[in-house]
């Protein structure tokens, strides 16, 4: 029997759905002593730790059980790191048994993971995927919950974006109210409301940047692709284009934006509120769903009306063509805005479409459940069959 050692380690722990991973802060270990059950850890060790080069030791009682038969331990130079797979998958509302933690078991948040990360092979943020989880770890790492300046810029930021559509919303409504909803209104839509949805899409340009700084987890493709599209329907075509801006396919296209934005922003703003909240928890189930499930008529709506506009676009250049560099000239180069945009159709638009929607319909799967019949369609999947 060991004789247990006063001074112990700094502890860190994450975990995922499956797995608890445990790091002890002990640089230079020397033949650690590590005594693993199925409901706790025991730990000596030698090294050098916050209180310099001595024995160390620890004993901690699992808040439910692991496998000790699968475990993986990796002594480094700077730390140990232990990985251990919970009997039953499930989200540990804390590490140890006991509400009462030691001052030297701290909670890794760098580490922890989700669903999403599992697929994406990513680091998640836990304190928007998971908020509830993230405030009861804070309280019990810090005795209250601290907020996190991106979590308020993120309110802000869904707030002012949800006003900006929901005013679209008006003006359009307003426009097509005053006509009569035939089609006389077409002509207004545009001059009523075009100029403000560019200028709200120049905004939302920085949920392009959000996963880059790590506001938002995820690639930064998805927003690219979509927001980029828009902006490049509003500026690149119908900003240019007098014509365009009388079709009835604008009515149309406006409508399916604000539509699907008002759903999405609203659905972001409940997602990050309290989950105690009664108006929350009668709200919140509704708008997953209809965040989920209103794209599958929405975006197709979207993405016909912009492919009329860029064809239409492409016929009055064809007719009258603008925007072009011929040779020679004093730059050596040439260019053709009606060819770019006959590549960006084929080459561009089409693949981003699938794409997009390929990529919310997993995340319906996700989140609400169902069968997945785009992964059969993956050249991964297909190159392993072969």
């Amino acid at each position: 029997m060991h004789s247990m050692p006063s001074f112990s380690p700094f502890v860190y722990w994450a975990q995922n759905e499956n797995s608890l991973f445990l790091k002890i802060d002990l640089k230079d270990a020397k033949d650690p002593d590590i005594d693993i059950g199925n409901k706790h850890i025991t730990f000596i060790g030698t090294g050098r730790g916050a209180q310099g080069s001595e024995k160390y030791s620890f004993q901690l009682n699992f808040f439910e059980t692991v496998d000790a038969s699968d475990k993986i331990i990796k002594v480094t130079d700077r730390c140990i790191n232990i990985t251990l797979h919970k009997k039953e998958p499930g989200w540990w509302p804390r590490l140890i048994s006991t509400p009462q933690k030691p001052s030297w078991l701290k909670i890794d948040f760098d580490k922890w993971q989700s669903e999403d990360d599992l697929i994406d092979e990513a680091v998640n943020d836990i304190a928007t995927d998971y908020p509830d989880v993230y405030k009861n770890l804070m309280k019990n790492e810090l005795g209250y919950s601290k907020v996190e300046y991106k979590a308020v810029y993120l309110l802000f930021y869904n707030l002012g974006m949800l006003s900006a559509f929901l005013y679209a919303a008006v003006v359009l409504v307003i426009t097509l109210a005053k006509n009569g909803f035939d089609e006389s209104a077409y002509p207004k839509v545009y001059p009523a409301t075009g100029h403000i949805l560019c200028f709200i899409h120049l905004f939302q340009a920085l949920e392009i940047m959000h996963p880059m700084f790590g506001y938002v987890t995820g690639s930064p493709l998805m927003p690219f692709i979509q927001i980029f599209g828009r902006i490049f329907i509003l500026f690149g075509n119908l900003e240019f284009e007098s014509q365009l801006q009388k079709m009835p396919v604008i009515t149309w296209l406006f409508a399916a934006w604000i539509c699907s934005d008002v759903i999405r922003y609203i659905y972001y703003i409940f997602h990050t509120a309290d989950s105690s909240t009664p108006m929350r928890r009668a709200v919140y189930p509704f708008f997953k769903w209809l965040r989920y499930s209103a794209w599958i008529i929405l975006y197709p709506i979207g993405f016909v009306c912009e492919s009329v506009i860029i064809f239409r676009n492409i016929l009055y250049l064809h007719n009258t063509p603008r925007f072009y560099l011929r040779m020679p000239n004093s730059y050596n180069v040439t260019f053709d805005y009606l060819t770019f945009l006959r590549i960006y159709m084929l080459v561009l638009m089409f693949p981003s479409m699938y794409s997009l929607i390929k990529h919310m319909y997993k995340a319906r799967v996700k989140n609400l459940g169902g069968r997945e019949p785009f992964d059969k369609l993956s050249l991964f999947n297909f190159k392993k069959k072969a």
